[in-house]
């Protein structure tokens, strides 16, 4: 169920951008926004679970849409000393889902059936599609280029093989034949798509976009954000339902700090970008995100969550300090006609990155874990059951009534989560060391501005010429943003969660 979501999302967002560039980026918004409600409404009334996975798969498809496209808009909408505070709303806004999905899933399933996570979803769309309609001018480039069928079918497939072989290979093993196979067949299909791209005149896979290194680097820099993020948010709801206690709605209020230090980041990034420029809070926010995770680190069964809050906090004023700055730079180094196909390969290296993320640090916690239980005098099946996950080992000692297989499940848990944010907190601190060489130290220059005016000009020029033999032809776009299923809390060693 978790994987059909991601699997698509992840695949489609970078044709899902260029679609909105060509036929009008509210259009799309709109439309993916529509996806997502039939999604959501066919997933509420499915009467089983192969149902249940083909409306997740449909929202996708939505999801796909809905977030390159909320972000292609802010340029037209907003000027530089404006999409600072801009990006940071959207990054606010979309973070506030990871504890209100805990905290309203819990809420619903404890007073409805399970079908109200998917129908809370049908409002909510409902009033996007009403303000998009009422509220968002379009905004298109005719001169875009043309849907390329092939090298849509190239992106999506060989970025699904990619994220699928990550989201298995921590359950399968990561020398399993299907994990390998995908693994093969995404480097086949992804390096086709670069090949074409480069012989295209005007590519659907912009590379030149690479060689901007405003673009490049800021996007690096958020992607390895999203990676350390998603170790630090793996790691915490079996912590905080098996070690701590805590239900799926205790769960969700228990992430509220993170929200906290995230509102304030993104209240405080323009001012502080506008004095210090971009490159320098950028690095000091990896150097905060890496502070909190070192901190984490240090996390003992007898902590308490007041230890946890303090780290959490701390996680979200170094994430909004990071992530909202290199976004909002990498979004300006776009030339306004690419707006909707660099937004969504900036965010198609995103989700890639929290998908590595939670597959690599998912295996090492399921690894650790595992080494760490302590299973003597159980039967074989139950101390295998018990190493699946913390979750699985407190059902296993509850059932038997050994109160030393719950103790030796909370050690090995938190001995494992610590190991994670060591490594994440490594992570953030090489990411602020890339930042700090890599990045540029403030806008665009004039030149930079020159050679994208130059650049969308020529992209104009070549378009005319092609546009004479080939029709307008709109898909049906995909669109929403991504929704968490709530209530349930994956093994340690499960990259579904």
């Amino acid at each position: 169920m978790a994987d059909a979501y991601v699997v698509v999302f992840a695949a489609l967002m970078l044709p899902a951008g260029l679609l909105g560039d060509r036929f009008g980026r509210r259009l799309m918004l709109m439309a993916g926004l529509g996806v997502f409600l039939a999604g959501s409404l066919a997933g509420a009334l499915a009467g089983d679970v192969n149902w249940v996975i083909a409306a997740r798969a449909f929202m996708g498809v939505g999801g796909a849409l809905v977030t390159p496209l909320a972000l292609s808009v802010l340029p037209s909408l907003f000027g530089p000393d404006e999409r600072t505070k801009a990006v940071g709303v959207i990054s606010a806004a979309s973070a506030l889902g990871l504890p209100l999905g805990p905290i309203i899933g819990g809420w619903l399933l404890d007073h409805f059936w399970w079908g109200s996570v998917f129908l809370v979803n049908v409002p909510m769309a409902a009033l996007g599609i009403a303000a998009c309609l009422f509220l968002l001018p379009e905004t298109s480039d005719p001169a875009s280029p043309r849907v390329d069928a092939l090298s849509t079918a190239l992106a999506a497939t060989g970025l699904g093989a990619l994220v699928y072989a990550i989201i298995e290979a921590p359950g399968r093993g990561w020398g399993d034949g299907l994990v390998l196979i995908m693994f093969g067949a995404a480097a086949v299909l992804l390096t086709a798509l670069v090949l074409r791209e480069r012989r295209a005149v005007r590519p659907m896979l912009d590379m030149t976009l690479l060689a901007r290194r405003g673009f490049l680097f800021n996007t690096l820099a958020a992607t390895l954000v999203m990676f350390v993020l998603s170790g630090l948010l793996f790691v915490l709801p079996p912590y905080l339902q098996a070690v701590l206690g805590q239900d799926a709605f205790g769960t969700g209020l228990r992430l509220l700090p993170m929200m906290g230090g995230l509102l304030l980041a993104a209240r405080g990034a323009q001012p502080v970008v506008e004095r210090f420029g971009p490159r320098a809070v950028v690095s000091a926010g990896l150097v905060v995100l890496a502070f909190a995770a070192l901190l984490g680190s240090r996390t003992t069964v007898h902590s308490g969550y007041g230890f946890t809050a303090l780290w959490l906090s701390v996680t979200g004023v170094g994430f909004g300090f990071s992530v909202v700055p290199a976004m909002d730079a990498a979004l300006g180094a776009l030339p306004r006609d690419r707006a909707g196909s660099g937004s969504g390969l900036l965010m198609t290296l995103r989700q890639v990155g929290a998908a590595i993320g939670i597959a690599l640090l998912g295996s090492l916690l399921a690894g650790v874990f595992r080494d760490r239980l302590d299973v003597t005098g159980l039967p074989a099946r139950a101390a295998d059951t018990a190493g699946d996950s913390v979750v699985a080992a407190h059902l296993i000692g509850e059932r038997l009534g050994s109160a030393r297989l719950v103790a030796s499940a909370d050690s090995a848990y938190v001995h494992g989560m610590g190991v994670v944010l060591l490594v994440c907190g490594v992570a953030a601190l090489v990411s602020t060391l890339l930042a700090a060489a890599f990045l540029p130290k403030g806008a665009p220059s004039a030149a930079d501005a020159a050679e994208t005016a130059g650049t969308a000009q020529t992209a104009g020029t070549a378009e005319t010429a092609e546009t004479a033999e080939t029709a307008q032809t709109a898909e049906t776009a995909q669109t929403a943003e991504e929704d968490a299923v709530p209530g349930m809390a994956a093994p340690a060693g499960d990259a579904r969660q």
